[in-house]
């Protein structure tokens, strides 16, 4: 599981961020996690085909957060994809995709399905499920849990001992059915692990809530906004976001593994200052930077 970071910067973008956007990429799915204004230029800029992305995951409709859908949609539909694409977001989503497509004037000669997102499950596989729950900002808005279902491997030691050959016997195993071998069952239990898969939060525009802490627990990673720093507080509370010392707070009793910061006010010329209110209360910290990539 890849998450490329496209835009860590807030409601204004710099020289050196764009809004926002999160990319992760797990097998053949491609996960867009808000497509700020310029989203597809950073897209293009990172080396990555508009016909890898199949899903995009909308926090809420500030424009910050979703400018970057119009120019993606046509630029996508001018590339040949031939996917279905699927949008979700919070309630309203619908009423602001048919608004959008009524102001727009351009080809869209692609099929797109659009959901609604309560909380809880709203998509899963054999591999993947997507969880969400309600964040507290001044509009409805919604955080992500990416998570890779655990996998089951085969106790190579256990099966050897047994004489178990290569071939559809271990096939079958590690789909979690028991096998017969030389008149005996085999069950899974004693001959496969399964290990655990990775879970990535997104926490976009909020204050801390319940919602939050919900969807970090025990993460592999958390992503973050820290638009401003712990001196700023009382603005973060006025227009409803976190400092990276609350973010921090969060990673900390959530038991999260690392914690990524990202969604700067522009008055930052670096974030130094963010990274060190943050690690006051959680080590496994970074910034985000666009562009930069990390491997779960």
């Amino acid at each position: 599981m890849q998450i490329l970071f496209l835009g860590t910067s807030s409601m204004v973008p710099t020289k050196e961020r764009n809004q926002s956007g999160v990319l992760i990429i797990y097998g053949s799915e491609g996960i867009l996690i808000d497509c700020g204004e310029g989203t597809q230029r950073q897209l293009k800029v990172a080396g990555i085909k508009l016909t890898k992305i199949t899903k995009i995951l909308i926090s809420h409709w500030h424009g910050d957060h979703v400018l970057g859908i119009p120019g993606l949609i046509q630029s996508m539909s001018a590339s040949g994809y031939e996917k279905t694409l699927n949008i979700y977001g919070p309630v309203g989503t619908k009423k602001f995709m048919e608004k959008m497509f009524g102001v727009f004037l351009f080809d869209r000669r692609i099929d797109i399905c659009v959901y609604e997102v309560k909380k809880g499950n709203f998509f899963e596989d054999r591999t993947l499920v997507l969880e969400a729950e309600h964040l507290n900002h001044n509009i409805e808005t919604l955080g992500y849990n990416i998570v890779e279902k655990g996998k089951r491997k085969i106790n190579l030691r256990f099966v050897k001992k047994l004489g178990i050959p290569e071939g559809p016997l271990l096939g079958k195993l590690q789909e979690g059915k028991s096998i017969i071998w030389e008149g005996k069952k085999v069950g899974v239990d004693k001959a496969t692990n399964v290990v655990k898969g990775k879970r990535i939060t997104i926490i976009s525009d909020t204050v801390p809530c319940k919602g939050a802490d919900k969807l970090a627990k025990n993460s592999d990673l958390l992503v973050c906004e820290a638009t401003y720093a712990s001196n700023l507080e009382n603005k973060g509370e006025e227009h409803s976001h976190m400092t990276a010392k609350q973010a921090a707070e969060l990673a900390n009793r959530s038991n999260v593994k690392k914690l990524v910061l990202t969604h700067f006010s522009a008055r930052y010329k670096n974030t130094r200052e963010l990274e060190e209110d943050a690690r006051n209360c959680f080590d496994n910290v970074l910034c985000a930077k666009d562009f930069m990539k990390i491997n779960l």
